[in-house]
């Protein structure tokens, strides 16, 4: 038999206009780019008015076919529709199988608040997430105090490297570009009032206080961050957590703890090293756009920066570290065994663990607004 292209017409009958199918609904037809693009024309106009259904005529209908009346239909029965045996089973097995439409989103002003609400429930899940593993870290705090030897010291070293050795190469050159981008903008303006020398209390207040610890939390937060929550995430996706609860070992112990510990000691390393970086970046900026030496720079920026100044930046990285890992702990350990929620959860990390750190150095700037000005 020659195969014959999908169709179907429109036949007037005493109750009514009825929509009788004819031609074989198949993929293999289904495919053809001139039988689609002639149901796409077709098929709006007949939904509109035909009631009634005639597949008898079909010399040969499968589950694409079918799947795609299925579809047209709205998922549900038309009032009248006259089939074959065979045809029925066919469409009743799509119709048992196929899943249900989403229901149609609104956007009146209740739905709105709906979401809203959605969203500040889920906020507040996370937030007890946070609060649950706050709790468990000083818990497994205490336990590492009484008990030193038992600490997870070599996964402890392991974060380390990893997570201040191998990033001091891309933070000194940020922070080295930083401080020449703000020694070029901050001598422009100095330079109209005549104020050169001011530019060591410009930068070192800016660097030291400011820029040094948020710069290098972010970069962290992006490098480092994102990959506590990836690790932990394919842990979860392999079932390795799992395992470890069935051979009795406190995730919170082995997967927390240390990371958290790393990033509270490195963290006001790598501040520091970024901080030197840019101020080496400003300096020579400095020297090459309004002529103040090195020396002098060296020798004014004790003056022009109390040492308060440096202890508060450390400070801060300290609770930025600390921030950084256990946001990464906690979208590593929510993330599903598949592969997009290891990605959204990867995501979600790097975006909140940055707002954490610039929320918190708000906080900061606020309550020690005093304190080395």
């Amino acid at each position: 038999m020659t195969p014959t292209p999908p169709s179907l017409r429109r036949q007037s009958l005493p109750q009514g206009v009825a929509v009788v199918l004819q031609g074989q609904w198949t993929a293999a037809q289904l495919a053809e780019p001139s039988a689609w693009a002639g149901l796409q024309r077709e098929l709006p106009a007949a939904l509109q008015g035909g009631q009634a259904w005639d597949l008898r005529s079909i010399q040969r209908l499968d589950h694409t076919g079918a799947q795609l009346l299925w579809n047209s239909w709205g998922r549900r029965w038309p009032a009248q529709l006259d089939t074959l045996p065979a045809q029925r089973a066919v469409l009743e097995r799509v119709a048992r199988y196929t899943v249900a439409m989403p229901p149609t989103e609104h956007h009146g002003p209740v739905y709105l608040w709906e979401r809203l609400g959605r969203q500040v429930l889920l906020v507040l899940v996370h937030l007890l997430g946070m609060l649950r593993l706050t709790g468990q870290l000083v818990l497994d705090l205490l336990r590492l105090l009484r008990h030193p030897r038992q600490g997870p010291w070599r996964d402890f070293s392991g974060h380390l490297y990893h997570i201040g050795a191998t990033a001091l190469p891309i933070t000194a050159l940020v922070g080295f570009l930083i401080g020449v981008v703000l020694a070029y903008l901050v001598a422009q303006q100095l330079r109209l009032f005549g104020a050169d020398p001011y530019i060591v209390n410009l930068l070192g207040i800016s660097v030291i206080r400011e820029l040094g610890p948020v710069l290098a939390a972010i970069l962290i937060a992006g490098r480092s961050g994102s990959t506590i929550t990836a690790q932990i995430g394919v842990m979860r996706v392999t079932e390795e957590i799992d395992a470890m609860r069935v051979m009795g070992i406190a995730r919170g112990w082995r997967l927390v703890l240390p990371r958290v510990l790393a990033m509270a000691v490195a963290m006001p390393l790598i501040s520091v090293w970024t901080t030197l970086a840019a101020l080496v970046g400003g300096m020579i900026a400095s020297d090459l756009t309004m002529g103040v030496s090195p020396a002098y720079f060296l020798s004014a920026l004790p003056d022009a920066v109390q040492v308060s100044n440096l202890t508060l930046a450390t400070g801060k990285s300290v609770a930025f570290g600390m921030l950084i890992a256990m946001v990464g702990c906690h979208f590593g350990l929510r993330v599903k065994p598949n592969t997009e929620s290891l990605g959204q959860g990867t995501t979600a990390s790097v975006v909140v663990s940055i707002t954490v750190v610039i929320l918190v150095d708000a906080l900061f700037a606020v309550l020690f607004r005093n304190v080395g000005i």
